[in-house]
């Protein structure tokens, strides 16, 4: 399997907030050239959690930790690939993409075809923002491989500049639903915590002190199984990677089928039949959907909202937990 390079830099502080992001990480990562992080940027391979960084003189934030990946020099160009879209929305400027689980969203090391970016080059004749870099046309934010759910994807500049400027500004409408072991108490709340990369293991985010950036989760339970498993509404005021997974699994509410988060012993879903728990522990993926996406529309200034029914794979979790 190709590898890749991830160099993360430190926290932004009040020492070095609004500095250009360029400049900044010239200074954070001196191992790096000035020109090979602003090519890098140029790319799409630069983010902040998970928001691509648009330009060279984006400005940063207290708080910031950018990810740097570094490809394999040999690494080729996404090529179009007639792949299926499920899309729920299209105009000149943007469309809004119902993903499955397991498809990437965009090639990274291990996974260079079958991505969203290669269905969007197909589909879209190539025509997709380039603030995103080669590697990432278009792609404005990202969900993990394993959730599905709603993406809004950039066709041309001004629209991913618009679309970026709401998601630094927390000002994007999203909501998710997860079935989680265990239900949480109380039945609706909020949990907020600092998110950054975990000490221990670089795959991993964790709720982290004096470092990491704000996240905050509200959540609601929607439905209850046998006080084992729960249906969780959860609206992300901030969108930090793993945000929902980190931190319902902060509270001991791990997400059934989180392979990376999950409990060291599996729940004993009192009440719930041999069969059903084998399926429920069996799940092959993050019981997560990205249910719902607003924003304003960055050229029309017209709020718009959107939906995604759950996926089958979720809606029979949800039967067999109900037996």
């Amino acid at each position: 399997m190709t590898e890749t390079n991830i160099f993360l830099s430190p926290e932004v502080d009040e020492a070095t907030k609004g500095q250009r992001v360029d400049k900044f990480l010239g200074q954070a990562l001196p191992q790096l050239s000035r020109s090979q992080i602003q090519r890098l940027i140029g790319e799409g391979f630069v983010t902040c959690g998970e928001v691509s960084v648009a330009d060279n003189a984006y400005k940063t934030r207290i708080g910031d930790i950018y990810q740097l990946e570094i490809p394999e020099a040999k690494e080729a160009d996404p090529e179009p690939e007639d792949i299926a879209l499920d899309i729920v929305f299209e105009d000149d400027d943007l469309l809004v993409v119902n993903k499955p689980a397991g498809m990437t969203v965009h090639p990274a090391a291990g996974a260079y075809h079958g991505t969203l970016v290669n269905a969007l080059l197909f589909h879209c004749l190539g025509k997709l923002s380039g603030v995103g870099g080669v590697k990432r046309p278009g792609i404005v934010h990202r969900i993990d491989k394993d959730t599905s759910g709603l993406l809004v994807v950039a066709k041309n500049d001004a629209a991913h500049r618009g679309l970026c400027e709401q998601f630094a500004e927390h000002s994007i409408e999203r909501t998710y639903y997860a079935v989680v072991y265990g239900v949480p108490q109380p039945l609706e709340g909020t949990i907020c915590g600092n998110i950054g990369r975990s000490p221990y293991d670089r795959k991993k985010m964790a709720i982290v002190t004096n470092r990491g950036k704000a996240a905050v989760t509200h959540y609601k339970v929607l439905q209850n199984f046998h006080n084992a498993l729960a249906l969780v509404q959860c609206n992300l005021e901030t969108g930090r990677t793993h945000q929902i997974r980190v931190h319902m699994a902060s509270q001991g509410w791990n997400l059934v089928g989180d392979q990376l988060y999950v409990k060291a012993k599996k729940s004993s879903l009192t009440g719930v039949g041999a069969s059903e728990k084998k399926f429920i522990n069996d799940f092959p993926r993050q019981a997560l959907h990205a249910a719902s996406l607003g924003f304003v529309h960055p050229k029309t200034g017209k709020f718009m909202q959107f939906s995604s029914e759950l996926p089958a794979d979720m809606q029979e979790l949800l039967q067999i937990a109900a037996k």
